[in-house]
């Protein structure tokens, strides 16, 4: 890309991406395990069934079908026959009030598949595969404690009973969110410092070292991913983008790290430079100092080990963060490294309720792999260069990555269990 001067009307930089989504709860186990959606959370997990009454037909999709009351004087009602096998409960809420619906195996409590905020006189189904075992509906009504239907024991059977999590609390979350912290803390002292050295070299004239040392300040920044949503309005002024700002690149509130990409890879003066990235360090001393009076939300963090890379594919590996210095690549490797540290942090709560970690950590190595691929001394390749294998190989791996990930958000949501 030409360098041309920040004043001029060929300085218009990317199109400007929209904010960064809201942060919401979702519970989606991809991969085959528990799935749950704000509406369905329907258990496909790889065995699991439900048997009804041995007359009751099959149904259009070839499955048995079994009609189960969800009420507090009638839980798990019509679970009269169970049989092993794949099938599907259609719940229905013949109660006043919404409620949440588990499947649980009735030993150990954990779920095979939900039903979340099942409406008063509707009907939603959860189709699981259930092998030999004793399994109960739990029905939680809105403000009122939680109720365990009839034990229902399965024999017989030649199929095995697919992934199920025992629910995790809130309370379990706290340790590792504890630690999380503290290196995210840690990294706090780590980004003033480079920033520190960022500003310098601007203010001495060294834009050639201040490009690289952007870029490592930048880094620093982007593996805290998992901290953006407690950041608050510091990750604007940090790492802001131009979306919703109607001057764009020329908007006085454009500001921190990409402010000062722009002018970097777009030739604007020493002079123009200086008060934007005096304006970034005060920001980040600012970020520094106040984090150790935040607290982040122990229900979230598991959600954020999803939500870090699922950026990352909408951000940049589509290019929309890119303000000219062709770093879209580190970026993405930065984000997967703040992926893997969260991971490790979660890691002692999901290795006894992800069977799929395993899977995991092998998409992980292979999208490092892969995005180092790009990386030749520390210059990364933009994206732009990027040929059309390279890319599809970069897509797929960051993809498939996502949606393994979106497991470790579904096991962390912090269900009710009474």
């Amino acid at each position: 890309m030409p360098e041309t001067a920040v004043g001029s009307e060929a300085a218009t930089g990317p199109t400007a991406p929209p904010p960064r989504p809201a942060r919401r709860r979702t519970a989606l186990l991809a991969g085959g395990a528990l799935v749950a959606t704000a509406a369905v959370v329907a258990g496909a997990l790889a065995a699991g069934g439900s048997g009804g009454g041995r007359d009751q037909a099959r149904a259009a999709d070839g499955l048995r079908h079994t009609t189960v009351e969800v009420a507090s004087a009638g839980c798990g009602r019509g679970w009269t026959h169970p049989e092993p096998g794949r099938q599907v409960f259609d719940l229905r809420n013949n109660s006043s009030t919404a409620a949440e619906v588990y499947l649980t195996d009735a030993r150990t409590g954990a779920v095979y598949g939900e039903v979340d905020g099942l409406a008063p006189g509707t009907v939603r189904p959860i189709r699981v595969t259930l092998g030999n075992g004793t399994y109960a509906f739990k029905c939680l009504p809105d403000d009122a404690d939680a109720v365990t239907g009839p034990t229902v024991r399965i024999t017989g059977g030649k199929v095995h009973s697919g992934p199920a999590a025992v629910p995790l609390t809130q309370q379990d979350l706290i340790p590792p969110t504890l630690a999380y912290q503290k290196w995210i803390q840690a990294r706090t002292v780590e980004l003033t410092q480079k920033t520190d050295v960022l500003r310098d070299a601007i203010d001495s004239g060294d834009l050639a070292a201040a490009r690289t040392d952007w870029l490592t300040a930048h880094l620093v920044y982007e593996r805290m991913g998992a901290a953006y949503g407690t950041f608050g309005d510091a990750d604007g002024e940090i790492n802001g983008t131009t979306a919703g700002l109607s001057g764009g690149v020329h908007d006085a509130d454009f500001t921190g790290f990409h402010r000062v990409e722009y002018g970097l890879w777009h030739g604007e003066s020493v002079s123009g430079l200086r008060g934007p990235a005096d304006r970034l360090a005060k920001a980040v001393h600012s970020l520094r100092d106040s984090w150790p009076a935040q607290r982040m939300d122990p229900a979230d963090v598991g959600l954020r080990a999803h939500e870090i890379l699922e950026n990352t594919v909408q951000f940049e590996l589509t290019g929309r963060t890119d303000y000219g210095s062709g770093t879209n690549l580190a970026t993405a490797r930065a984000n997967l490294d703040g992926t893997r540290v969260l991971l490790g942090f979660l890691r002692p709560l999901l290795k006894t309720r992800d069977t799929g970690l395993s899977g995991i950590d092998s998409s992980m190595a292979r999208a490092r792999r892969t995005l180092d691929g790009q990386n030749h001394d520390g210059h990364w390749t933009p994206l732009a260069r990027l040929t059309r294998t390279q890319r599809e190989k970069v897509d797929a791996d960051l993809g498939e990555l996502v949606e393994r990930l979106s497991d470790v958000a579904a096991l962390t949501d912090v269900r009710r269990t009474a």
